[in-house]
């Protein structure tokens, strides 16, 4: 797969994720939201519910303590009732018309008639006292009107001199709020309290908060007895402690949701770093070919170069020299050996283990074979290798071929990145930096290392950037492979390094104890 379209799939997906997690995010604020104004709805009416129900327990109260002192048989008095005399066998009806006061239409004997006719006066007569009952029943439910708007202005003249205390009793006031807050479908925990028109506190419950506190957001308030003066102004306090978590608990059927989406982020951002790693594995697979050849071609033409000076008879002729180039084809032999390791060492940076054979060596010999053997490549481009063997205590327990390798790779790297327009000169130093411990130093004066890529040196693949130098091909694994073996031998290094001056790697290994 192309970059780009890695790069494209990255982006596509990014965009979707994104836009996932901002609608869930705006469908929790949207139900949360919901939920509080459901939550301040509830409170609201709960809290208009509480003050109409104290405004009627104190109308209920003053009216108890009046009502003896009001003449209520006048207003509930009964006046006695008029019947219609019962007249067996005779038939009669009564009617009313404008400008006559009734009439009766009677039949019968003449005696029955003489009787009713008296009869008539007397209904006459008692019309007459219903006209006057209604009357003085209009004047009595004036006087009762009077009484009980005097009543009313008992009750407003004495109930604003009562004690705060007295008008909103701290019981009732908890037992009015629990009904009303459960029958709105609230059931939490609260706290209240009751203040004056000047905030001053006439008493609050046990957990109340102060009023210093910031609670607006959980404080709901209510003015008591709306009718009172501004004077005696007084307001009720609700206090919600767990309303924020109440409002939260609305969302959390949405977690497994972000549950979901983060578990499908975390696979995607793998897959991705899967796939870029891929993609530079293949790209290492496609140039595996030129960089092996490259690899392989070095110690090949060493030993081809040692074998054409063995066809010179002086070179023949001198025992000295001939163990020279023996020595050279042997260390050839064995850097090609080395580059085979090399390679295999791919699969034991995926496995994190590696095979080591320990062994007492002696690093000063150790390294001195190797400058001797490396001197003739540096020589090839006019360069100096210099060893300078000052530790006294040399003996370290580690693996010879890989204690070889790793010497042998810092001086390629050496080799590899040089200056052009400066002879190469590297310098390998030993010294005991304490009773146990062997510092190794290889330093040359290259090209260098930039700061913000000398961290990564160490990275399994990481190739620094050369510029305009074609000629350095390489896995990218052998400062990570010389990092490993070293800290699988026990030691440690680490790099010094200035652009256009030269790179120094320190090493620090244990001394053999005796």
């Amino acid at each position: 797969m192309k970059q780009s379209a890695i790069w494209l799939l990255t982006i596509l997906m990014a965009l979707t994720f994104g836009g996932l997690l901002f609608i869930e995010i705006r469908y929790v604020e949207d139900i949360m939201k919901t939920r509080e104004d459901q939550f301040t709805e509830g409170v609201k009416r709960s809290l208009y519910a509480v003050t109409g129900t104290l405004e009627m327990d104190e109308t209920r109260y003053f009216l108890e303590e009046g009502v003896d002192a009001v003449e209520t048989s006048s207003i509930y008095a009964q006046y006695p009732g008029q019947s219609m005399p019962n007249l067996d066998g005779i038939q009669y009806s009564f009617s009313t018309n404008t400008g006559m006061e009734g009439y009766l239409t009677i039949i019968g004997d003449n005696d029955q008639i003489s009787r009713l006719q008296r009869d008539n006066l007397n209904i006459i007569d008692r019309s007459k006292s219903v006209k006057m009952m209604q009357e003085n029943l209009n004047n009595q439910y004036l006087y009762q009107k009077g009484l009980i708007d005097e009543v009313i202005l008992r009750i407003s003249s004495k109930a604003t001199s009562r004690p705060l205390e007295e008008r909103v009793d701290s019981t009732n006031v908890r037992k009015y709020l629990n009904t009303e807050l459960v029958n709105n479908g609230i059931d939490l925990p609260f706290e209240f309290g009751v203040f004056d028109k000047d905030g001053h506190k006439i008493y609050t419950s046990g957990n109340f908060p102060e009023v210093s506190e910031d609670v607006d957001n959980t404080l709901f308030i209510k003015t008591l007895f709306p009718n009172d003066s501004d004077t005696h102004k007084s307001t009720l306090r609700v206090y919600f402690p767990s309303k924020d978590k109440y409002i939260r608990q609305s969302a959390k059927f949405l977690i497994p949701a972000f549950a979901f989406t983060l578990v499908l982020l975390i696979v995607f951002v793998v897959t991705i770093i899967i796939a870029f790693r891929q993609k530079k594995l293949n790209e290492m697979k496609n140039e595996f070919i030129n960089n092996m050849t490259h690899e392989f071609k070095t110690p090949i033409s060493t030993i081809s170069l040692a074998a054409q000076m063995l066809n010179d008879d002086s070179v023949r002729k001198s025992p000295g020299m001939l163990a020279h180039i023996s020595s050279i084809i042997n260390e050839e032999t064995k850097r090609l050996r080395f580059q085979v390791e090399k390679v295999l060492q791919m699969s034991m940076f995926d496995r994190k283990k590696a095979t080591v054979r320990l062994q007492d060596v002696n690093a000063n010999k150790a390294i001195n074979t190797i400058v001797n053997t490396f001197k003739l490549k540096v020589e090839k481009y006019g360069g100096k290798l210099v060893f300078n063997p000052e530790a006294s205590d040399s003996i370290v327990s580690v693996d010879e071929m890989h204690f070889t390798n790793v010497i042998y790779n810092l001086l390629d790297n050496a080799v590899k990145y040089r200056r052009e327009d400066e002879p190469l000169n590297i310098t390998v130093t030993t010294a005991n930096i304490s009773s146990n411990r062997l510092q190794i130093t290889v330093a040359d004066n290259g090209i260098g290392i930039k700061k913000e890529n000398l961290k990564k040196i160490f990275e399994k693949f990481y190739r620094v950037s050369t510029g305009n130098k074609h000629d350095v091909k390489g896995f990218g694994l052998g400062l990570a492979y010389v990092q490993k073996m070293i800290e699988v031998l026990g030691g440690s290094i680490k790099a010094e390094s200035e652009i256009n001056h030269g790179t120094k790697f320190i090493i620090i290994l244990p001394l053999l104890k005796h």
